[in-house]
């Protein structure tokens, strides 16, 4: 199904003097102007486009990419607030509405926000909400443990940080396993660490499978290999020095040295890492 707010790969079927109209089946042919239409294109060419309204609130379609799109959440900065909302940056020409009815407080210019992008259905427009908590847990946390995920950082708790997981959950990642700097409305991987009775997850930003500690393992060899066969860190180096030289945790650390001295490649010394040649 064509929906606007989304991107799809369109044919190309009419040429004019101010670009090419696409054919986006249920929605009928959409313009794409000449300033985003691709170089030497032809009628029958597929162009990936994004679909949105124009300022006549026409479907038009770009090959500019957005920063969002609907169904999704994303960290936007606000350019300007009128008589009924505010308006943010989301990475084309027509800025995304957030009316005053959408707010979770009042939007200030300049400031960015965290914020959902829907379609809202009685008149078909584009519409952002800073009111996230509506859009989260309304289906059921169908995840494995070791699942590779999508995060958005979502704000803090006593426990840690709350993110949120493929544009649908909240989880949270633990103080204790949090080994680099996050700020609100960063988005990275991560790793579901386990779905709770009580439907909480729990997340980690690095997994602990044989795969990740022969790459953290990897990274430290050529580390010491770069550093003629030393590097001045051991189990007793603290977790953001471990983090700020190889970008692990120190507890990825420990268990990938553990296993490189098992396999004789290096000496764990009191002032370091000793490479064996």
């Amino acid at each position: 199904m064509i929906q606007i707010g989304t991107t799809h790969q369109l044919e190309i079927v009419k040429q004019v003097n101010f670009g090419v109209y696409l054919n986006a089946h249920e929605l009928g042919q959409v313009l794409l102007p000449n300033k985003v239409t691709p170089k030497d294109c032809q009628i029958g060419d597929m162009v990936e486009v994004f679909l949105y309204l124009d300022s006549e609130d026409m479907v038009i379609a770009t090959t500019k990419k957005p920063y969002v799109e609907v169904g999704q959440f994303a960290y936007l900065k606000a350019v300007a607030v009128g008589p009924y909302g505010a308006f943010l940056d989301w990475g084309l020409d027509k800025d995304l509405f957030l009316p005053f009815g959408e707010q979770h407080k009042p939007i200030e210019e300049g400031r960015s926000y965290l914020v959902y992008v829907h379609i809202n259905h009685a008149d078909d427009r584009i519409l952002a909400s800073s009111k996230i908590e509506k859009f989260l847990d309304n289906t059921p946390a169908n995840y494995q443990d070791g699942q590779a995920v999508n995060l958005i950082i979502g704000g803090t708790t006593d426990l840690g940080y709350k993110a949120i997981i493929n544009n649908e959950h909240w989880g949270v990642i633990y103080n204790n396993e949090v080994f680099q700097k996050l700020r609100f409305g960063q988005s990275l991987k991560g790793f579901i660490k386990q779905v709770r009775q009580d439907g909480k997850i729990d997340l980690v930003l690095q997994q602990g499978s044989k795969q990740e500690l022969d790459k953290y393992a990897s990274i430290i060899l050529a580390q010491l290999t770069k550093n003629n066969g030393f590097l001045a860190l051991n189990d007793k180096t603290s977790p953001d020095e471990i983090y700020s030289q190889l970008g692990m945790s120190k507890k990825a650390f420990k268990k990938a040295i553990g296993g490189l001295y098992k396999n004789n490649l290096i000496r764990i010394e009191d002032h370091g890492l000793t490479l064996i040649q």
